[in-house]
């Protein structure tokens, strides 16, 4: 819902981070260097850290944010850069509650992440074929001047509401079973405003 909003922000907020990385390091180096302290972040969700688990799960995101920006400002985007991105971060949505369930070893918060998994999966497909029937009508990211590496059409959950949410998981873990289940009701509710979009835009 706020992605194309946040997009610009973002960006203003990591240049000079991009400025400073310079071409030290490549965006792919980026990507999994982030993708490496997410699975720490989920490690640490695992073992009850908290805390700890936040601040890299931030990190992981500040790190998903920053590649695509030193891309951009030193002429190195490239499809397989993006591709490894979505791929990155689509581990880290799922690893990350799972870290978060098995710290409880509770048997309401399985079931309510088996829930919220299921919701992920269905939305993954529901934008990213989306996203290839646009591209192949030539409205996709470059026809539309987004910065992104594919276009993906509007929700109520994007990427800066699950990051909310998940921010919410670390801080509050005893109220994991219910925050899953009310996070997978929102992205059910994504996954029926795309399937609307695509109906009265693709007959």
């Amino acid at each position: 819902m706020l992605d194309k909003q946040m997009r610009h922000v973002k960006e203003r907020v990591m240049h000079p981070m991009a400025e400073w990385v310079g071409t030290n390091i490549s965006p792919t180096e980026v990507t999994l260097v982030g993708g490496v302290v997410g699975v720490i972040a989920a490690i640490c969700a695992w073992q009850c850290w908290y805390f700890a688990g936040l601040m890299l799960w931030i990190a992981n995101r500040i790190l998903d944010g920053l590649d695509g920006t030193l891309a951009r400002m030193f002429d190195k985007q490239s499809d397989f850069g993006g591709y490894l991105d979505i791929i990155v971060d689509n581990v880290m949505y799922a690893i990350i509650p799972m870290g978060l369930a098995l710290s409880t070893g509770e048997t309401i918060v399985y079931i309510a992440l088996l829930f919220l998994l299921l919701t992920f999966y269905v939305n993954s497909a529901s934008w990213m074929i989306l996203s290839s029937i646009l591209e192949k009508r030539n409205h996709g990211a470059i026809a539309s001047g987004e910065m992104t590496t594919v276009t993906m059409v509007d929700g109520l959950i994007e990427g800066t509401e699950t990051i909310a949410f998940f921010v919410l998981f670390f801080l509050l873990p005893q109220f994991l079973a219910a925050l899953f289940i009310i996070m997978g009701i929102l992205v059910i509710v994504t996954i029926l405003q795309r399937l609307h979009w695509a109906y009265h835009t693709l007959n």
